[in-house]
């Protein structure tokens, strides 16, 4: 009976060591491939959900999926970006040879997505003058009428994407690419 218990414990032991924090299992926690943050952004006065996250099993087979969720709880944008393509453009300034550095980066990417300066707060100021790199002039005057809250979010080095919430079509809209 003793030598059941002492195997028992042992085995429970040797389990709960390999699925413990410190193993190296816990470099790819879900919480490092994910991230949510809530915003005003199709609404004034009631939070949006935006959520990005990593999908897949190796970086080259990685999709890094952004979703933004209305108040309502209805999915009101989506945009899945290939990892491999955004490591593409950071190669030549990275040290991205390694898998494990490949997903360092991603994660940190992740962090990097919802840090406070993506969240623009409005979209466009009163005084703003729309330019080359406004691809909907109609819509960029919206947004200084409405007020409305817009984020910005990199698909590479030099490749940044702004959106926001058009009332008028009821959808998200990209209001500037730039540099």
């Amino acid at each position: 009976m003793k030598k059941t218990i002492v195997a028992v414990l042992a085995l429970t032991g040797f389990l709960y060591a390999c699925n413990s924090p410190s193993s190296d299992k816990a470099n790819n926690n879900a919480e490092d491939l994910q991230k949510t943050s809530t915003f005003h952004f199709s609404n004034a006065s009631k939070l949006d959900t935006f959520k990005v996250a990593l999908i897949g099993k190796d970086t080259k087979d990685m999709q890094l999926l952004f979703i933004i969720k209305s108040f309502e709880g209805k999915e009101i944008y989506r945009e899945e970006i290939s990892a491999d393509e955004l490591l593409k453009n950071y190669i030549a300034t990275a040290d991205l040879k390694k898998e494990s550095e490949k997903l360092k980066f991603l994660k940190e990417e992740i962090a990097y997505f919802f840090e406070e300066q993506h969240f623009l707060e409005p979209a466009v100021t009163p005084n703003e003058q729309p330019d080359k790199n406004v691809p909907d002039k109609v819509f960029y005057n919206e947004l200084k009428q409405s007020g409305l809250n817009g984020f910005d979010y990199r698909l590479g080095k030099d490749h940044n994407v702004y959106i926001a919430w058009s009332a008028k079509e009821q959808k998200v809209k990209i209001y500037y690419k730039c540099c």
